[in-house]
């Protein structure tokens, strides 16, 4: 085993390497950018050396400088975590001219496997089922418009070199296929600098299955078993679950030994994926293989009670594989999602800032937690916005989504806005419990798992208003030294009249009073038209229990001086701001006179001036952030009066960029 680890990456799988390292007593090593000079992997590490500015190319991607820190801190191994070097055949290859190990396959593997074009024609020498099309090399237009007739519509076409989405496109009929080609090309010129597509036919409503693999450098590869991955968002994966609620042992048999004949094709080394499209007739085909860790590894680690980041070091340190195939065996059902600083109802633009609140629930045999940020800590807008990884284990897939359910009802992040409440509407859902979702649902039904404007029911208020009153009573009370002083009532009792309180809360820019009367859990509350008698109110830890109108009623919920979290009858989320009760100016009060930076980010494009005239919707600036670009666009017709953006210049969150003249 190493007695020396460098950790070449960062956040949650930089954390997750170094628990592994540290159980297993071998010393870990991190590097980190200016950006993450305080971020966990840093603090968690023996030792962490800078390697430049922020921008992962400055410093993540600088294989130079990692090796030679590894030189610098005798490191014996450098692990690539996934993402950035870890499928770089360049820095494989450099770190074994170094004489130092790299904890993932041999180059030549990640080359294999690195076009999709090369990789389906491997595939397809060793008898591992494809999906109909073409992969070749001949690239002009005719010729692959004659092959797409020989496919077949619906077709996909796909970027050669590509991966995430990029350059892929779905043809219905041969009218659409010149430009849904061309468009493709672009694409795929832009993001990978490679116009090479191949041709597929399209399956109808796939399923998205994929082979945990292993292999040593004594000649086993065995597999881990499957995990299945279609819910998806635009082709990421949104939650990962195994087993597969749709394999029978079958099929899972055939798909096994397909993924290894993958594996051994390639001579692979190490951990890796094998990933198929499943038809809903059962049929599977080869789509890709990733040449590394996965992010949703830990399902696998805890239906078979392994841990793969140690089988990735032994491996690398040239041991056998710890088990052969027919003895690994699985146990229960687990399911990973991912919590992300995003905002769903706002085509989940990602968020940034600081975390000012971060609950999760308490790790135990049925829940895990691989995370990157505690609270306190900063989501910055250079890298992913993963804040943790949400892991639940039950006996069945049933116990295992209702673990989900509640520890995503646990859970609270505050700060950036979260996709918390749509994982948790993912959950509930039909599609999901039954087990009948396939890789475009979630794209088709985006609308069935999103909020949108939907304003919350009176009882809804009543019991967040009554929860505020009972938090600040209680505060009140306990700070005063004299319990019997008349200064110590929290009655709201005013000379001449009724004491009389409002209970201001926001949700999504919307403001809502709550007049309130009364005291000490008895409360005559009203919202508009609505009344409600509250009696009998107690907060507890993680609930409220009350009489609404004499309907005794427990809402989950937490509450401290600026906010209140509660769940409704149905597990819906609604997270409240508190406001101060006479003071209220709403974030669009400028109207549709300016456009200002939704996120911190550096811009791009500046495509307007002062002095032009432009329509509603037209593009102005385009600014980058969170490894993606952001078309800013002008709120209504009218006139620039001035912008304060230039090209190449970073702004800050709210910054005004775009002034309109009064209309």
């Amino acid at each position: 085993m190493f007695e020396r680890v460098l950790i070449a990456n960062r956040g949650e799988i930089a954390c997750r390497v170094i628990r592994t390292c540290r159980r297993l007593g071998v010393h870990t090593i991190a590097v980190y950018s200016e950006a993450d000079r305080d971020a966990q992997h840093v603090r968690l590490a023996d030792e962490a050396w800078p390697i430049g500015g922020p921008r992962p190319a400055d410093s993540y991607l600088r294989g130079d400088v990692i090796l030679e820190v590894a030189k610098k801190s005798g490191a014996q191994a450098i692990h690539p975590g996934y993402g950035f070097l870890s499928e770089n055949t360049g820095f494989a290859r450099a770190c074994a001219d170094a004489g130092i190990a790299f904890i993932g396959p041999r180059p030549e593997s990640i080359d294999a496997m690195g076009s999709k074009a090369a990789a389906k024609a491997l595939m397809e020498q060793h008898a591992v089922p494809l999906v109909p099309g073409y992969h070749g090399e001949n690239q002009d237009a005719g010729f692959l418009a004659e092959q797409a007739g020989k496919t077949g519509f619906p077709l996909m076409i796909k970027a050669a070199a590509g991966g995430g989405g990029k350059g892929m496109r779905i043809v219905r009929n041969e009218a659409g296929f010149a430009d849904a080609l061309a468009s493709a090309q672009r694409e795929a010129a832009s993001s990978f600098g490679d116009t090479r597509v191949i041709l597929e036919r399209y399956v109808e409503h796939p399923r998205h299955i994929e082979f945990q693999v292993f292999g040593d450098t004594h000649g086993n590869v065995i597999h881990l078993n499957e995990r299945e991955c279609s819910a998806q968002r635009r082709y990421q994966k949104v939650l990962e679950e195994t087993p597969s609620p749709f394999l029978d042992d079958t099929r899972r048999k055939a798909m096994g030994e397909a993924a290894v004949a993958a594996a051994k094709a390639v001579d692979y080394v190490g951990a890796g994926t094998v990933e198929f499209i499943v038809a809903q007739s059962g049929e599977f085909f080869f789509m890709e293989m990733n040449t590394r860790l996965q992010v949703e590894h830990p399902v696998t680690e805890l239906t078979l009670g392994l841990d793969l980041v140690e089988w990735q070091l032994r491996v690398a340190a040239g041991e056998s594989l710890p088990l052969r195939q027919e003895q690994v065996h699985a146990h229960g059902h687990a399911i990973e999602v991912r919590l992300y600083a995003e905002d769903p109802d706002q085509n989940f633009l990602p968020g940034s800032g600081k975390l000012q609140t971060l609950r999760l629930p308490a790790p135990s045999k049925h829940v895990r937690l691989d995370g990157g940020v505690i609270e306190g800590d900063t989501v910055t807008i250079f890298y992913d916005p993963m804040i943790a990884k949400l892991i639940v284990f039950d006996v069945d897939r049933t116990q295992a989504l209702q673990r989900l359910r509640e520890a995503l009802a646990a859970s609270e992040i505050v700060g950036p806005k979260s996709n918390i409440g749509f994982l948790e509407r993912l959950a509930r859902h039909p599609a999901v419990v039954e087990g009948r979702i396939d890789t475009g649902y979630l794209d088709r039904h985006l609308e069935e798992f999103l909020v949108g404007d939907v304003l919350p029911a009176d009882q809804v208020l009543f019991a967040a208003a009554t929860a505020a009153l009972l938090h600040d009573e209680r505060n009140v009370s306990t700070s005063r030294t004299d319990p019997h002083s008349p200064w110590a009532s929290t009655d709201a009792w005013r000379i001449g009249h009724a004491g009389k309180r409002i209970v201001a809360l926001t949700l999504r820019e919307q403001r809502h009073d709550i007049e309130a009367h009364g005291h000490d859990g008895s409360y005559q509350l009203r919202h508009g038209e609505t009344s409600c008698e509250v009696r009998g109110a107690r907060l507890l830890e993680d609930s409220l229990s009350a009489r609404f109108d004499g309907e005794s009623l427990r809402v989950p919920l937490r509450t401290d001086a600026a906010h209140v979290l509660l769940h409704d009858a149905h597990g819906q989320r609604y997270s409240f701001a508190r406001a101060a009760a006479f003071a209220w100016e709403s974030k669009d009060a400028a109207g549709g006179n300016q456009v200002i930076a939704p996120m911190p980010g550096r811009i791009v494009l500046v495509k307007a001036k002062a002095g032009d005239i432009v329509e509603q919707g037209q593009e102005l600036l385009v600014m980058e952030a969170m490894k993606m670009e952001l078309a800013l666009k002008a709120p209504r017709a009218g006139t620039i009066e001035s912008v304060s953006a230039a090209q190449g210049e970073f702004v800050e969150a709210d910054a005004v960029l775009v002034r309109f003249a009064d209309a």
